[in-house]
């Protein structure tokens, strides 16, 4: 009896060793609160398209932590991107100077944890990140979190990237009052009149270019978007367009006092290249000039219906064919990456900037062809999208950033070249817009619905 009430009290004061031991262990060592980290951000409210400097502060030398950016869509989808970094020996980890040791995107990016983000949520993969639109809320937030190896919340900071410019102002135009479905971003009163941009989109029908148009307007460039299909009012399908309808947006873009009418250039995405493309050909006097992304050199069929026209001029229908450019008034600057698997983009841009140098008019035109980019390789950088959407139109998500970052400042760069001079109508061999009469030759573009 007396051995085992001696046991008894061994156990007792074993376990509160033990548990004295662990606790003591907890205190100075994994259990401990985390010491807290500091995030640094050059501008906390940037522009959408503007690159910011991230920085994560006070950690231990040699210590690895990992950073995540999280985004919320329009449809309350979560979208999220993160990396694990090593701090320097200064303790600190700034994301434009450390490359990753692994994580969401590789190399030495500072904004890679902006572009790389993806939707949580598997059944949102073949998504593009599509944030609530400009004329609803301005900007979005992005969230920035620094986690310790042990799962410990060292800091979190939000951010907020901006679609509009202070002072900026949108209004939305409708088919009962103005004839055209649309948003219009003019820059703040006051600004000197600068080119006007009128952006629309491809195969995906709907208003949905209107993030690039905001930022047109937040850089001085006022800017309409419009849809012209899959909207309330206007044909469900990319079948019969009249480019009249285009018309009659450029000229409410032409007559807005910051507008310089001279210089109203024609944007589109994709199958949106050959509306703008035809309005620069069609329209010379109001339409100097286009910008095109993922373009095709050919006028191509219906998107539901290739034994019908997509477009239509005045009459008649524009016949499917190859593009003939011998009235366009201003530059043209084409954007393609080499791996778009919807259409061969690379060779058409070549081949629109090949046609319109056949007129040795006045004006730059440029083609653009960026490797490892894809059919999403337009327009302004640091949008992420899922895996299935990359995987669809070709390149990778880090080819297309790349794009975006070398062709958006060089796009803003030749409206800013523009100036008020009074474009001049430019004759070729003594006639003035003398149109070439020749055989369609070889397809470019090639025949395609999607874009």
């Amino acid at each position: 009896m007396v051995a085992e009430s001696a046991k008894k009290p061994v156990g007792l004061r074993a376990a509160l060793a033990a548990a004295l031991l662990t606790g003591g262990l907890a205190a100075c060592g994994g259990g401990a609160p985390a010491k807290p980290a500091a995030i640094q951000v050059s501008e906390p409210g940037a522009l959408a398209d503007q690159a910011i400097d991230v920085r994560v502060s006070e950690l231990s030398a040699g210590e690895q932590v990992t950073v995540s950016a999280q985004a919320t869509d329009v449809k309350k989808g979560t979208w999220r991107a993160s990396a694990v970094y090593t701090a320097g020996q200064d303790g600190t980890v700034d994301l434009a100077k450390t490359a990753p040791k692994s994580g969401s995107y590789q190399g030495k990016d500072g904004m890679g944890l902006f572009w790389s983000m993806t939707p949580v949520a598997p059944a949102s993969q073949d998504q593009y990140f599509t944030p609530p639109a400009p004329q609803q809320q301005p900007g979005y937030a992005v969230t920035l979190t620094v986690t310790s190896s042990s799962g410990a919340k060292l800091a979190s900071r939000t951010v907020t990237r901006q679609w509009m410019a202070k002072g900026e102002t949108v209004r939305t135009l409708t088919l009962a009052k103005d004839k055209v479905a649309g948003e219009l971003f003019l820059p703040p009163a006051g600004t000197p009149r600068h080119a006007g941009v009128l952006v629309f989109g491809g195969a995906e029908g709907g208003m949905s270019q209107v993030y690039g148009a905001a930022l047109l307007a937040a850089h001085g460039y006022p800017a309409l978007t419009v849809a012209y299909f899959d909207w309330p009012g206007l044909p469900s399908a990319l079948d019969g367009i009249p480019l009249e309808y285009f018309e009659t947006a450029g000229k409410i873009l032409a007559s807005q006092p910051q507008v310089e009418p001279a210089h109203v250039l024609a944007m589109g995405y994709s199958r949106g290249s050959e509306a703008a493309l035809l309005l620069a050909e069609n329209f010379p006097e109001l339409f100097h000039g286009a910008v095109v992304y993922s373009p095709s050199s050919e006028v191509n069929a219906a998107g539901d219906n290739q034994a019908r026209a997509a477009w239509i001029l005045g009459p008649k229908v524009v016949d499917p064919g190859p593009l003939i450019l011998d009235h366009v008034s201003g530059p043209v600057l084409a954007f393609a990456g080499d791996q778009d698997s919807i259409w061969g983009s690379a060779s058409s841009a070549n081949a629109i900037v090949a046609e319109l140098d056949m007129v040795h008019d006045p004006y730059r035109h440029q083609a653009f062809v960026y490797q490892g980019a894809g059919h999403g390789e337009g327009m302004q950088p640091y949008q992420p999208a899922g895996e299935t959407t990359i995987a669809n139109l070709g390149g990778t998500p880090a080819g297309n950033v790349a794009a975006q970052r070398d062709g958006w400042p060089k796009m803003l760069a030749m409206l800013a070249g523009l100036t008020a001079t009074v474009l001049q109508r430019v004759t070729r061999r003594g006639a003035p817009w003398v149109r070439r009469k020749r055989a369609c030759r070889a397809g470019h573009g090639g025949q395609a619905s999607a874009g």
